[in-house]
């Protein structure tokens, strides 16, 4: 694992400077990619029904649970030793270099490796797990949606942008205990108190002590 990278704060950061930073990198490109292509396709395909507005609907009340189950059982994984064989995913990894490292901007975004298979992964869902292939990508293009909010979102409260408005405050407070504080609670990234608070990961920051391990995941272990 690389030494961690150290980079000033810049006192004037604006949403500007971070959008032209944003699309510097492969991520938000290949996951808008996939969103203009299936948008486009489900315009062309049409047959359009009421469930075409209940699939995003359900999907938006899933995804701070998704995010959570993601974090918490991918991201933070240990490995897993058997024998002389070690099981480590690439997720996990970037993950931990990520947490020993959150201003390196790289390793702010989903890797560019892994959406090689993610993405073909939620296009054979949107083809083989709906009735019709409409409904199908209405799914394909709300993943877009959420990715990019996913990865606009993560990269934001890592760079310099200071908060502004009381969503993205709260986002931001938690997102940064999670990483300066103790990386056992706060696992939702684009919303503040939702799957923490049902999950019971949305302590009091008060309430918890600082984690020794916060910035070496699993190094206890």
């Amino acid at each position: 694992m690389s030494a961690p990278t150290t980079r000033r704060i810049r006192k004037s950061f604006t949403l500007a400077d971070a959008g032209r930073e944003f699309w510097r990198h492969p991520s938000p490109w290949m996951i808008s990619a996939t969103l203009v292509a299936a948008l486009t396709a489900r315009i062309i395909v049409g047959d359009w029904q009421y469930t075409d507005a209940i699939v995003p609907l359900v999907m938006l009340a899933v995804f701070p649970f998704f995010e959570w189950v993601v974090h918490v059982t991918i991201l933070h994984a240990k490995p897993l030793h058997l024998g002389k064989l070690t099981l480590d995913s690439r997720l996990a990894k970037d993950h931990r270099a990520h947490h020993v490292d959150p201003r390196k901007i790289p390793l702010i975004f989903i890797p560019w490796k892994a959406l090689l298979w993610i993405l073909p992964l939620a296009v054979a869902i949107s083809v083989f797990a709906f009735p019709r292939i409409g409904l199908g990508l209405t799914y394909l293009t709300f993943i877009g949606v959420l990715g990019i909010i996913y990865e606009w979102s993560h990269y934001l409260i890592h760079s310099d942008y200071k908060p502004k408005t009381r969503v993205y405050r709260a986002i931001w407070r938690d997102h940064r205990l999670h990483h300066y504080k103790n990386e056992h609670y706060w696992f939702t990234v684009t919303t503040s108190g939702t799957a923490d608070r049902v999950l019971g990961t949305f302590p009091k920051a008060e309430d918890v002590p600082s984690s020794p391990t916060a910035k070496n995941l699993h190094a206890a272990s």
